[in-house]
């Protein structure tokens, strides 16, 4: 293992403490858990590439909101709410 230093939000070493806790290993090992999962939706995947997935899939999916278009930057905001 190489060993390395990393600064986290207060927000987030809160979060990372609970779901460690929560799993019964260590902060580390939920970091590299963590990474692992990011790491593997994103290796070899270009941004060509990501755009072309999420193209894909615009407009395919209902909400069953109509103001969804209209709001959609207080949508997304709601959505990745910590």
């Amino acid at each position: 293992m190489v060993r390395t230093q990393i600064q986290l939000t207060q927000r987030q070493a809160e979060l990372i403490r609970q779901v460690a806790a929560q799993r019964k290993v260590s902060m580390a090992q939920a970091i590299r858990l963590g990474l692992d999962q990011f790491l593997a939706a994103n290796a070899g995947v270009d941004r060509e590439e990501r755009v072309r997935r999420a193209l894909a899939v615009a407009g395919r999916f209902r909400s069953g909101k109509r103001d969804t278009a209209s709001r959609h930057d207080a949508v997304l905001a709601e959505a990745f709410r910590p």
